[in-house]
């Protein structure tokens, strides 16, 4: 009985560690989400200006914008919440209870570099 428990409990386990990463349309700034953004809105609101000039064939620079937002506008949205929050916030599971806790500062700083080092010359 107990190894069947233990045995829910990892795939539970298993099951909150791989959905708690899911950052996936989290950019690795907030300046470059924003840039893509601007890029996404760009395409668009191009392509349905330049209809009257370039006929039908403009709207096929709005499909691109789909890239550039990775989805649709609403991805971008959530992709800029994932992005200022990243590494603020963090999902923990655990028993099968999913709780929001501030995010552990040094695996922020992990990420990020750091400097030169002693000994490195700057040019």
């Amino acid at each position: 009985m107990n190894s069947v428990k233990a045995a829910q409990g990892a795939k539970a386990e298993a099951a909150a560690q791989s959905a708690a990463p899911g950052m996936q349309f989290a950019s690795k700034s907030v300046p470059r989400h924003l840039a893509r953004g601007a890029i996404g809105a760009g395409l668009v609101i191009g392509s349905i200006a330049l209809v009257p000039v370039a006929g039908p064939a403009a709207l096929l620079a709005a499909p691109l914008a789909l890239i550039a937002f990775r989805g649709c506008p609403a991805c971008w949205m959530a992709g800029l919440a994932q992005t200022i929050s990243l590494g603020r916030l963090e999902r923990r599971c655990v028993d099968g209870v999913c709780t929001l806790a501030k995010g552990h500062p040094a695996a922020k700083s992990a990420n990020e570099p750091t400097g030169p080092g002693p000994g490195s010359a700057r040019p």
